[in-house]
């Protein structure tokens, strides 16, 4: 850690992580050139107009989307591993935040973690709001347990135009952190690229970008640590951890 900045053993660290921390267990980002948003339209496939336009091409691309992940859920990389470590021998609170859809988190160990963009091992019905696990395919078929009808049944993720979860529990989260690192993200997508101004407001917490490169946002962190997730990530959370 900088010697400017001392971390108490009871802090709360959150930890925000995006697509750039599962890439290196196989899946795509999104806004890389050669990401998800290269060869599908985000007008085509994620927002709630085009699920009521044309519902069944939406859903053959998250049933796409939910077999790749599912797959992937499996291998969980260096870098999530290490944050599953850090969250159970740090004597304070880590709370893991995630823009990512996948489960590798859960698969890597992490048990405090928000999933703010929604989860694709999940879908949801858009008549009853009822969530289950879901793993096969849906369709406009499909029949919703909790009220029967059929029609409304959709992947449990956030579309644009659409609210994040958890926003309550996340702005807590942030006002109490005494330390905030950024993962793999590119500071393109809001709410989440403002989350280091929030804490930047308060005033009180050291701030982190570990990242491939410098995000947009770079310079309003603390510092910043660059190169491949699984190297950078493991080995920042050795040097929190050093401090006990």
């Amino acid at each position: 850690m900088p010697q400017s900045f001392t971390l108490e053993k009871n802090s709360n660290i959150v930890i925000l992580t995006g697509a750039g921390i599962s890439q290196e267990s196989g899946l795509e980002t999104f806004r890389d050139p050669d990401g998800i948003w290269s060869k599908v339209r985000v007008e085509d496939v994620a927002t709630p107009e085009a699920f009521k336009k044309n519902p069944d091409y939406v859903h053959s691309f998250y049933n796409m989307r939910r077999a790749r992940h599912l797959i992937a859920a499996a291998n969980p990389n260096d870098a999530h591993m290490a944050l599953a470590r850090l969250e159970t021998q740090w004597p304070g609170q880590v709370t893991v935040i995630t823009q990512n859809v996948d489960s590798l988190h859960e698969s890597g160990g992490t048990q405090n973690l928000i999933h703010m963009h929604g989860v694709h091992s999940k879908a949801r019905c858009d008549h009853c709001q009822h969530a289950v696990p879901w793993e096969g395919d849906m369709s406009t078929a499909t029949v919703c347990e909790g009220c029967g009808d059929v029609g409304g049944m959709r992947p449990h993720v956030v579309w644009f135009g659409e609210t994040p979860l958890e926003l309550g529990r996340i702005q807590a989260v942030l006002v109490a952190c005494d330390l905030f690192v950024s993962i793999g993200t590119s500071g393109n997508v809001y709410p989440a690229a403002g989350f280091i101004s929030v804490v930047q407001q308060i005033g009180r917490a050291h701030t982190v970008e570990l990242n491939l490169e410098p995000s947009l946002g770079a310079a309003l962190f603390s510092e910043g640590r660059y190169g491949p997730a699984t190297e950078v990530v493991p080995s920042y959370v050795d040097e929190v951890l050093a401090t006990l």
